[in-house]
């Protein structure tokens, strides 16, 4: 296992952001920044052994400073959609930043995505990310402090690994929004399974309509393996309990498969429909593991609320084979 740092130039804000790469002892590499947390470049064996980046990226710190996407960013505070920008916390309501419409989306224009983060070695194969959201930032309540530990094994297994804390009662929902594609012509042309029983139903504005709908027989059962087929931008409900792979993705041509393993109580499948240059629709999909969207406002999720002085933790592993 070898991990190595470059600068890779300067911030809009003066400071400095870095490009860390992993290589553990198979070849596999995981490229890293401290600017938003951003998994840069994923490589990965096929069948035939020829390593592949699997994630989208761009070459330079401007395009990512740029970039509409998310791509491969660190989320927060809160990922997904909250609606209208509020949410109400022991008898205050709070206004949020708005940046899709009237709605928050993955923490506001200036979210975790857009932040330089503190970062540490963490032995050969890891490295610990670090940063302070402070109270009111994006309309949040608390001084928040996150830390979040990425890693490459030597099995070919990305972990990530997040943990936050308080001052205040607060919500909090951290994730990573890399996008994936296997070795296959588009995200759809993906084999998908998840361990899901049950989605999140949206209206016009992808916000959940705070139903669970059941998923059987219908467009949105991936509980057996199939080709995706269309275009997603759910929130699918894991089934909690189960020591299994949340979720399996497949690409036949190359031969490689990513299981995903979380204790989180969701997952984002978004297929990259609204992508656009230098990209196409649909070049790439992701899953995001998560709390629901809007979960402040529905009471019938599971609560992403975070009491202060107490510990936000949750793992996420991506398992890659050919």
């Amino acid at each position: 296992m070898k991990l190595e740092s470059a600068q890779w130039g300067r911030a809009r804000d003066g400071g400095e952001a870095v490009l860390i790469t992993i290589t553990n002892n198979r070849g596999a590499a995981l490229e890293l920044s401290n600017y938003g947390g951003i998994l840069r470049a994923l490589y990965m064996p096929g069948r035939s052994g020829h390593l592949e980046n699997v994630v989208l990226g761009y070459e330079t710190l401007a395009e990512y400073e740029a970039d509409p996407y998310y791509l491969g960013a660190m989320i927060g505070r809160y990922a997904n959609r909250i609606r209208g920008g509020r949410l109400a916390l022991d008898g205050r309501t709070y206004s949020l930043a708005q940046n899709e419409g009237q709605n928050h989306l993955h923490g506001g224009p200036l979210g975790f995505s857009k932040k330089r983060w503190d970062y540490s070695a963490d032995g050969p194969g890891g490295v610990m990310l670090f940063l302070v959201s402070p109270d009111g930032e994006a309309g949040f309540p608390g001084r928040l402090e996150v830390t979040i530990r990425v890693a490459l094994t030597e099995e070919n297994a990305v972990e990530l690994t997040y943990t936050a804390k308080a001052d205040a009662d607060t919500y909090v929902n951290l994730t990573n929004h890399s996008y994936f594609n296997l070795g296959e012509r588009s995200a759809t042309d993906h084999q998908l399974c998840l361990s899901a029983d049950f989605y999140t139903p949206v209206d016009d504005a992808l916000l959940p309509t705070g139903e669970l709908a059941g998923v059987a027989g219908g467009p949105f059962d991936f509980r057996s393996p199939r080709r995706i087929g269309s275009h997603y931008d759910h929130n699918f409900v894991l089934r909690q309990g189960e020591t299994g792979p949340a979720a399996r993705l497949g690409a036949p041509t190359s031969g490689r498969t990513m299981s995903v393993y979380t204790d989180m109580p969701g997952v984002q499948l978004y297929t990259g429909g609204s992508l656009g240059v230098p990209f196409s629709p649909g070049a790439a999909l992701c899953l995001e593991t998560q709390y629901f969207p809007d979960a402040p406002n529905q009471p019938g999720f599971p609560s992403p609320l975070l009491r202060a002085g107490d510990i936000w933790r949750h793992t996420t592993r991506f398992v890659f084979e050919a």
